[in-house]
This record gives C-alpha cells, sequence and structure tokens, in this order.
C-alpha cells in the first residue's frame, strides 16, 4: 500500500513533537534550578546539568538488592515509556498532529496513573521502610489528586464539548471563550495538582532528601545507573507535561493549525519554547517564596485543589457563561 506525502509529513511532524518533548525536559528542570539559584543569590549549577547526570547515571553499574525481583528492573522503563507518551500526546507547537486522536485528557491521565502504580510497587518491592513510606504517601496523594485532575477535565469538557486536547485548545483560542469564573478555578487546580504530582514545593522538596519528608525519592533511593536514569528522565518529561498543559490548553495561542506550513511551526515552536520559560521562571520565583509544608497537611492542600475543581464544574452547571 503507497503511503501518501502528506501521511509521511504528519508522521514526520509527529516523530518531532515526540523528540522536542525528551530533549526539553532536561532543560526544563535545569532552568528552573539555575532561576531558584539566582534568585537565591547563588551561582548554580548550568541549566545543561541535567543532561550530564543523565550521561553519568547511563555509564554507571547497575547495583540490586538481592531480594529485588525482575519487575523491579522493568518498572523504570514502564514508568518511562508511559511518561513519555503521555508527554508526546499533549499538543505543544502544534495542534491536529496525526495522534491526536488518541490525545485525551482522560488517556493521559490514565497513563500517568499507570507510571504512579508501577513506581509505588517499585518502592514495596525491595521490602525497605523509606520505600514503603514514599509509596504510601504517593498513594495518599494519587487518591485526592487524580479526582481533583478529573474534575478539571470535567470542567474544560463542559466548557469546550470535548476532552481531545487538540479540540480543547482550538476552542480556548477562540474568541467566544472570554474570562470564566470556571477556568480560573479549573487552572488553579490544575496548577496545584501539577505540584503534588510532581513532587515540588509546598508538597514536597526534590532537592533534599529527608526521611521525614521525602515522598518521590523515598520510592527511587534503591535504584541506580540506568534504571535511575530512566525514572529520572520520566520524572523530568512528567514536569514538562504538566506545563505544557497549562501553556496548552490555558494559553494555546501561537500553535500551529491543521495542515500549517514550516513557517506557522517554527513560529509555534518559537512560541512554545517561550511559554515554557516563562513557566519555568514562575514556578522556581513561587518556590523561593513559599515553605515546604508538613505531610499531613498536604491532602489539605490537594483537597482545596478539589474543591477548586468541584466550584468550576459547578458554575458550569448553574450557567455556562460562567
Amino acid at each position: 500500500m503507497a503511503v501518501s506525502a502528506e501521511t509521511v509529513v504528519d508522521l514526520m511532524v509527529q516523530g518531532v513533537q515526540m523528540a522536542l518533548v525528551l530533549v526539553l525536559a532536561p532543560l526544563l528542570t535545569g532552568v528552573v534550578r539555575k532561576v531558584k539559584a539566582r534568585l537565591l543569590r547563588r551561582r548554580g549549577p548550568s541549566v545543561l546539568q541535567p543532561y550530564r547526570d543523565l550521561a553519568r547515571l547511563l555509564r554507571k553499574e547497575v547495583v540490586l538488592a538481592e531480594n529485588a525481583s525482575w519487575l523491579f528492573r522493568v518498572i523504570p522503563y514502564i514508568v518511562f515509556a508511559a511518561t513519555w507518551v503521555a508527554a508526546a500526546l499533549v499538543p505543544t507547537f502544534a495542534r491536529g498532529l496525526v495522534f491526536s486522536w488518541a490525545a485525551d485528557l482522560l488517556v493521559i491521565i490514565a497513563l500517568l496513573g499507570t507510571a504512579r502504580f508501577f513506581l509505588a510497587l517499585a518502592g514495596m518491592d525491595i521490602g525497605t521502610s523509606f520505600g514503603g513510606i514514599g509509596a504510601s504517601r504517593e498513594v495518599m496523594i494519587a487518591s485526592v489528586a487524580e479526582p481533583a485532575m478529573i474534575l478539571v477535565v470535567f470542567t474544560l469538557a463542559l466548557v469546550a464539548g470535548s476532552t481531545q486536547l487538540s479540540t480543547v485548545a482550538a476552542h480556548m483560542a477562540t474568541a467566544d471563550v472570554g474570562l470564566r469564573v470556571s477556568l480560573g478555578l479549573a487552572l488553579v487546580a490544575l496548577i496545584m495538582v501539577a505540584l503534588a504530582e510532581n513532587a515540588r514545593i509546598p508538597v514536597d522538596n526534590p532537592a533534599t532528601h529527608l526521611e521525614l519528608t521525602m515522598v518521590h525519592e523515598a520510592m527511587v533511593l534503591e535504584y541506580s545507573g540506568r534504571h535511575l536514569a530512566m525514572i529520572e528522565l520520566a520524572a523530568a518529561l512528567k514536569l514538562l507535561l504538566y506545563a505544557s498543559l497549562v501553556v496548552g490548553v490555558f494559553l494555546p495561542w501561537g500553535m500551529a493549525s491543521p495542515g500549517a506550513g514550516l513557517a506557522a511551526h517554527l513560529v509555534g515552536g518559537a512560541t512554545y519554547v517561550v511559554k515554557l520559560a516563562v513557566a519555568a521562571f514562575a514556578l522556581a520565583l513561587f518556590e523561593t517564596s513559599i515553605a515546604k509544608m508538613r505531610v499531613f497537611r498536604v491532602p489539605d492542600f490537594i483537597g482545596a485543589a478539589l474543591m477548586l475543581g468541584l466550584l468550576g464544574t459547578l458554575l458550569l452547571f448553574v450557567s455556562r457563561s460562567l
């Protein structure tokens, strides 16, 4: 069966997006660390340091515990694959790509939930106390964060009439949306869920390994070498995914339309990079201006996101103009 030139171009654009998110994910983490260091009047590491860390981990030998099962060895690749696919489905510089039919918000939530499940399973596989603590805290956070995320999806679906990201982004770019209280509540709820899911301040501090407070790091303490590299890259991809969701859904301007030319795609790519830079600066500024909360206060924080998502959904049921 002959493949048309248009199909080949569409597949190439989709491949560029998959490669783009993979390349930019460590850079986003590096920019956040650099900006935080500068705001604290420190020099800080280079923005390219995450790439060097990944290359170093890939060269190191893998050290496994004696009681590690085969699942413990496979889980890093499952987590990385699920997160990469989810991040690649979110529209970045263009809408209506060849796999946009699969870019559904519910599918992305399911992929992230799959990665979270296996990561928590890996934390308990070895049988250490740190792994069990981290897995239980991760599940505790997810039990509230996932319903909050689903309510955000319901709010967007009521506004755009679809849960497909390209359709939502195209509708949000029109003038018919306007300023809505429900969308403002959904945006705040999404940001709070993103902070919790990525173990950022005030929920967790990714720069420390304090046994009384850490969540994500506690589950991956037993990993090393290429396994740890896969998990670290998956964490960077997850941060990029939520940043792409925020800027792609609530700030969808500059995206190339389906069937647009090369110039439109280049403009969309440049706009996307600028949006990510602004998001990285905003995240660094927020984390340097707020303290980390106690672990037992985290459910209250995510519960507030749940209530905001619920309010946004209820407002749209009361009046579609709110």
